[in-house]
């Protein structure tokens, strides 16, 4: 009777150990299959509407309709925002617009991130930064919101700072007191003149994301 009940919890245990070695395997499963997903949620940030098409604080869409347009790819009307999608090299980029204005831009990137199943990691948010001179990149895997209403909404949303952050430098050539008007301004004839260039490199930096990882893309074009 004994060597019976021995044998009964010896079994039980063992069937409790099992389960928890699947469910174990299960979540690192899952977590494998996270960690390598080959979809990108690209998301440049900035105001819809016709007056807002050139200001600088519109560079994050400026940016992902330069990559768009160079591929020969469109953007479609889609939930909070318009969307495209650009293959390379094995990988998905999803390019999003939000249509929500700068405050509400964490509900568009929330609902496609959960939507098409993209992992945190393989997030990128593209937005002005006036502490940067003109054109100048900075890549960050986390970081503050830096008074930016559009990240700040994002945090929020998100629950956390921890997601890549693609700033690209307005400078803050503006008199006190204007600078609102200076980012919902035109860019002066100088930076038009070099936003080309520019637009250009920052295309590659969102492909370097995908292909070559974070690290090597903050390595390779940091301050550039």
């Amino acid at each position: 009777m004994i060597k019976w009940i021995t044998a009964l919890f010896s079994s039980t245990k063992t069937e409790e150990n099992s389960d928890y070695m699947n469910h174990e395997v299960h979540e690192q499963q899952k977590n494998n299959i996270k960690s390598v997903s080959n979809k990108y949620l690209i998301v440049g940030l900035g105001n819809i509407g016709a007056e807002y098409v050139n200001t600088r604080h519109n560079i994050g869409f400026k940016i992902v309709d330069f990559l768009a347009k160079k591929e020969g790819i469109n953007f479609e009307t889609a939930k909070l925002g318009s969307l495209a999608q650009y293959k390379f090299k094995g990988r998905t980029f999803f390019l999003l617009k939000p249509n929500t204005y700068m405050n509400l831009s964490g509900k568009a990137v929330k609902f496609w991130m959960d939507k098409e199943n993209i992992p945190l990691e393989n997030i990128m948010i593209i937005a002005d930064d006036l502490n940067l001179s003109f054109g100048t990149i900075r890549i960050k895997p986390k970081g503050s919101d830096g008074g930016h209403n559009g990240l700040k909404n994002i945090n929020l949303l998100l629950n956390t700072t921890n997601y890549t952050r693609f700033r690209f430098g307005i400078s803050d050539e503006f008199k006190k007191g204007k600078q609102i008007d200076y980012v919902l301004g035109d860019w002066d004839d100088e930076e038009k003149t070099k936003l080309p260039e520019r637009l250009e490199l920052a295309s590659e930096v969102i492909k370097s994301f995908g292909t070559a990882g974070l690290e090597n893309t903050m390595t390779t074009f940091n301050g550039k």
